[in-house]
């Protein structure tokens, strides 16, 4: 899974072991972490960096996407949905929801943003 995470410009953080997810919740949580990643690209503004860390907690894998751009009003999501612009609610929060995970944004105008996705090890 953290091959699949070194992308250029983002820092990567993972346990010495690999951390082991059978391929289907594997592959959901390594779309929804680049779907993350290419907001940062989008939107945090040039010159954004982002730190990826990758945790194995028995029960379950958590991995936490932060960046240090621009960060939103956490309201946006909100005014995007009810929109019809449903990118973070199927790219990341479906996934991640459809393997019994959960996910949380927080962020704040002027100091980044952060998605943290938690998927259960079944």
């Amino acid at each position: 899974m953290t091959a699949a995470l070194a992308l250029p410009g983002v820092e990567l953080a993972a346990p010495a072991s690999p951390v082991m997810l059978p391929a289907r919740p594997a592959g959901e949580l390594v779309a929804a972490v680049r779907a993350a990643l290419d907001n940062v690209r989008r939107h945090a503004g040039d010159g954004a960096r982002a730190w990826i860390l990758l945790e194995d907690e028995g029960d379950g894998v958590r991995v936490t996407v932060r960046d240090d751009g621009a960060g939103f009003d956490p309201g946006r999501l909100r005014e995007a949905a009810r929109a019809g612009r449903l990118g973070v609610a199927r790219s990341m929060r479906g996934r991640i929801a459809g393997l019994g995970g959960t996910t949380s944004i927080n962020s704040v105008p002027g100091e980044g943003a952060e998605v943290e996705f938690w998927v259960p090890r079944r």
